[in-house]
Formats: C-alpha cells, structure tokens, sequence
C-alpha cells in the first residue's frame, strides 16, 4: 500500500507530528510505502518530496506576503496545485491527514476527490468543531458557547491568545470552510485519539456519526519489560507546557501543603515567571525547575520519577506525557478532564482528582505517598500492562492497517 501522510510541518514540532513521523516509521517497518506532504518551514528536515512542499506563512516572501497569508490561511491555491503534481507522481491509494487547518487548508480536498484517493483524518485537536481548537476562551476557562454552528463567539470571547483580529480571522475560517468544503463531506473516515474526541466531535457535528470511524490512542515506539519497584529518589514529575491551560498552578498549591514531597517540573511556557514567583513567595523548598529537557536526560527523569500528574483544566485529547509515563512503567495521578480519565485507571495505573481541585490532588498525592512497595510494583505493572494493551506498535499496527484497508479495498 502505499501512504500519503498529510501535516503541515516536517519537523516536529508538536505530538500530532510525533504521531505522524511514528505511523510513517511504522508503516514502512511493515513493507509500505510512504510519501509526505507538507508545507515548506526553515526547520524542515531533508524529504525527497520537498519539491512538492508549499510555502508556509514563514518561508512565503514579497511586499504581499501578510495578504497572501491571510487569503492562504482559508484557501492555499498553491497547496491544491502541488499536491495535484505529487498524486499524479506518487499515486498514493489512500491520504491519512494529521494537521491541516489554517495552513495547508481544505483545498487539497476536492483534488484527492477528483484522483479517487480516500481521505482518513486523524484528529489531534478540536479544530473541526472548535475555531480556536481547544474549546477554550481568551481567558483559558472551558468553553464550548460555539455549539458547532456560532462561531462569531469565537470573536466576542477572544478565544485565540486573546485578540479581537486572531479570533475573528478564526471564526471567519470555520464558517467558510463549513460552507465550502464541510469535513463531513469529504472526509471518508476519522481516527480519534481518544473516546471523549469523539463523542464532543458528533456532538457539535452531529454529521459525522455516519462516517466509519475507530478510536486509536497514540502508541509508543518503546515499553519497558519489567515493572518498577519503589524509585531511591521519591520524587513527583510534572513535564509540558507552562501555561494556564496545563494546571501547573494547582499543582503548586497542592504541594504547597506538602512540604515532604519533592516535586520537579520540566518546561517552559508562558507562566513559568508567574509560577517560579508562587513558589519563591511560599519558600517552597520541595518545588525545583529543571527547565526545557528532552531525549535520553527527559526520558531518563520519566523513567526515575516515582508518579508523573497530569493537572490539566482543558479538554487533553490523548496527553503524550501519560503515554510515556506509561511506557516506562511510571504510574499517573491526573485530572479527571477530557481523555485522561480513559487512560487513567483508578488504582491499576495511577489515580484521578478533579480537574482544577488542589485539596482533591492533594489527597491523591498523600494517598500515593503511603504506598507499600508491593503495592507501587503492582500500579507500574498496570501501566505496562494498559501500555503493552492500548499502547504498543504491535496492537496499534493491525487496527490501522485494518481501517486503511476499509477504503482502500472499496476502490477496487
């Protein structure tokens, strides 16, 4: 069979492009053949298919360059005609999208149509029924006022980093492409990372039930062989993004009342000031910033950590950050929000807390903090065992392949 993989960089720059190099790897690794598309980024990493890349709103150039971007970030003429240029190269048998929205944009759609190639997408975030992707506000709280259809509340609730001119542009989009190039008319079937995905994408786009679909969580490439037992360094992990949405905040004030145990915290973002004042102010000793880490140092934190918590306060699709836990038989405490609580086993893999409450995280953390050894071997062995189970290339690969053939064999 042969791939054409569909994402708007050829770096990674996020998960959603961990996910899609992994699939390609994985699929190559099993004799198919894959091509990619992308867009053209300075980052970019080497491609034989780079001749057909577009330009990004980066590497675009000219006196006309915010114009063009402004009209490429709802219709990317220049996308529609080099994957044209690619398909007639390459004749892919089916296209499976990872990111496209706002950059790469539906034009590439009515083109796969008019080449018969099935469309599969993969759905990352909430972009399809949420203009500002994440079901959140300008002031980061949970928001879902668009119900699908009222978009202009993107706007008045300046849900994109707070500005009036990105939420309207935002807003602007979602009602062109629902117009003209509705997902649920060209795309042939969708892969959600997680259950929660995809009942709130039926919900506010109630066409889609009808389109085959399958719940894929994210897999890791990696899964320890043997369960840990109780770390000689007991300390809590938290690793992602400083920012509100990533709950780091009531984490602080959770740990806050438990001087004894040793938090370290891994990233940046753009709370980290806020948050190392918090921590400053209350003469938190137990509380240490390593900043940004990644590769065998971030692996090797995960691996050593005692429990990883996830105190998100938005709707997490399938969080990268439990997976890997889970891969190295580090058990999670998580907020009950979004898809964490799919993945978060109550007592077999780690423990739930409400989203957002530091006395309730705080009693789960006390609660982790007084387990006996056979206890703690047998949480890490439940996150191998859900890993080894939901998590695995070698359970992921037959689903996928599975569902690709659905669409691929109905062509013939």
């Amino acid at each position: 069979m042969r791939v054409l993989l569909i994402d708007v960089y050829n770096f990674n720059k996020g998960g959603a492009e961990t996910v899609c190099f992994n699939t390609g790897k994985l699929l190559e690794e099993h004799g198919h053949q894959v091509v990619y598309f992308t867009l053209k980024w300075p980052e970019n990493n080497p491609s034989p298919y780079s001749k057909y890349f577009p330009e990004s709103k980066e590497t675009r150039t000219g006196l006309l360059k915010p114009v063009k971007n402004l009209v490429t970030y709802f219709y990317h003429f220049e996308a529609a005609k080099k994957i044209e240029e690619l398909i007639k190269a390459e004749k892919p048998d089916i296209a499976h999208i990872h990111l496209m929205w706002g950059q790469i944009t539906p034009s590439i759609f009515p083109v796969l149509r008019k080449y018969g190639i099935p469309i599969v997408f993969t759905v990352h975030d909430y972009r399809i029924v949420c203009p500002a992707y994440t079901f959140r506000d300008g002031h980061g709280k949970i928001c879902e006022a668009c119900k699908g259809r009222h978009f202009y509340k993107c706007f008045t609730h300046k849900c994109c980093k707070g500005s009036w001119l990105l939420s309207g542009v935002m807003a602007a989009e979602q009602y062109f492409r629902n117009v003209f190039f509705n997902p649920a008319k060209y795309i042939d079937g969708f892969i959600y990372v997680s259950n929660f995905a995809r009942t709130i994408q039926e919900k506010y786009m109630p066409a889609v039930k009808d389109k085959p679909n399958i719940t894929l969580y994210n897999f890791s490439t990696s899964i320890s062989a043997k369960a840990k037992t109780m770390p000689k360094e007991k300390y809590y992990l938290f690793f992602g993004r400083l920012s509100y949405e990533k709950g780091v905040k009531t984490l602080l004030e959770a740990f806050k009342t438990l001087p004894q145990c040793k938090l370290k915290i891994v990233g940046t973002g753009p709370k980290e000031d806020e948050l190392k004042a918090f921590v400053k102010c209350n003469d938190m000793k137990n509380v240490v910033f390593l900043g940004y880490k990644h590769g065998k140092e971030l692996s090797d934190l995960v691996s050593n950590a005692y429990f990883a918590i996830v105190p998100s306060k938005w709707y997490e699709n399938n969080p990268m950050t439990i997976i890997e836990s889970y891969s190295a038989g580090t058990p999670v405490i998580g907020a009950k929000i979004g898809g964490i609580p799919e993945i978060v086993v109550e007592g077999k893999t780690g423990y739930q807390f409400k989203s957002g409450d530091s006395d309730d995280l705080c009693a789960k953390i006390q609660m982790a903090d007084h387990l006996q050894e056979e206890d703690y071997t047998a949480l890490s062995q439940g996150t191998l065992d859900f890993a080894t189970n939901n998590l695995s290339l070698e359970s992921y690969y037959p689903k996928l392949i599975s569902f690709y053939k659905k669409f691929v064999d109905s062509k013939i």
